[in-house]
């Protein structure tokens, strides 16, 4: 039976952290046995609202394709390339953008969202990225894009474009469906949504030494003063950790927390213990690649020339179809 074809990307913008790995790249971890997958660290896309200092581009760009190698991504099993790599994606987006409607791109959610929140992204490429990211998922002709709900109005215009263009040129791209995937969402330390921007995020690339300092920061049950309270595991930081790393023990834990038999202290340790051991796999693989630094230079340029070879090939079908 042949096997789907995925396409998917995230933006090199800074130190991946554990929120960011469960909420996409241990799915794609799976994946990766199911679908061909094309995994791209999508730089162009990053450009979009990063455009006036690309300075740490390079930089972000080694660490995220460390995080996905070292998280288990395995470059025989995946393409694993940078966009700008393949020119190919700029010049469907091109292409592409010629007969999409302006109106189909003013009302994606997302546009509306950040448009919002910040007025001052008013540049052709921030209106435009749902075109590019059509494009990188159009290139290969993937048929499957993991997503959550949340991205799905992306995809459904996606879908349009290639309705779109079908209709008017050649039948030439399959419509890419949706493979949901249900994202196991993990808090910050301070209980707030892990994020960069707040500080209270668990680094993917953290030692063992640093997965145990952050889980000693963790908020737990603000009312739990002294050892003797009793505790409410459902409003602890450390509680949601624990469904996550260590689920055979959650529901124990939860009893021990609500008698008191256990303390604030001792359930952190237990849990940063389950987190080592959770992570240790990642830990080696990234250890054993970061002494060997071309070695992720060189699956970069594997990735790419194995890209080009796929986008060339759809590439020459667009021009051939729209007589170029």
């Amino acid at each position: 039976m042949t096997k789907g074809r995925i396409f998917s990307g995230m933006q090199p913008s800074g130190k991946f952290h554990l929120g960011n790995y469960f909420g996409a790249l241990e799915n794609w971890v799976r994946l990766q046995h199911e679908y061909e997958c094309y995994f791209s660290i999508v730089d162009l896309h990053a450009l979009t609202s990063s455009y006036e200092d690309t300075k740490k581009l390079p930089e972000n760009i080694q660490n995220m394709a460390l995080d996905w190698l070292s998280g288990g991504l395995d470059p025989e099993k995946n393409v694993i390339f940078v966009q700008s790599h393949v020119k190919e994606h700029a010049e469907l987006h091109l292409l592409l953008s010629m007969i999409t409607p302006l109106g189909w791109l003013e009302r994606v959610p997302t546009y509306k969202d950040k448009l919002q929140q910040l007025g001052q992204l008013n540049t052709y490429g921030f209106l435009g990225y749902p075109v590019l990211m059509t494009s990188d998922i159009l290139l290969y002709k993937a048929d499957t894009v993991p997503v959550g709900e949340d991205q799905l109005p992306h995809l459904e215009l996606a879908r349009e474009m290639v309705r779109r263009f079908n209709n008017m040129y050649t039948e030439i791209f399959p419509e890419p469906q949706a493979r949901l995937s249900q994202a196991k969402l993990l808090p910050g330390i301070d209980g707030r949504k892990m994020s960069k921007s707040y500080g209270n995020e668990i680094p993917f690339a953290a030692s063992p030494d640093e997965l145990r300092a952050r889980v000693r920061l963790m908020v737990t049950d603000p009312q739990r003063v002294k050892k003797t309270d009793l505790g409410n595991p459902d409003v602890c930081t450390v509680f949601a950790f624990h469904k996550i790393f260590n689920p055979g023990e959650v529901e124990e834990i939860g009893a021990q927390c609500r008698s008191a038999a256990i303390g604030c202290v001792d359930c952190k340790k237990r849990l940063a213990e389950h987190m080592v051991t959770a992570l240790a796999d990642n830990h080696a693989r990234r250890q054993t690649l970061e002494t060997n630094p071309g070695r992720v230079k060189e699956i970069l340029v594997y990735g790419a020339e194995r890209a080009r070879a796929v986008a060339a090939a759809t590439m020459a079908e667009v021009r051939e179809a729209m007589h170029l």
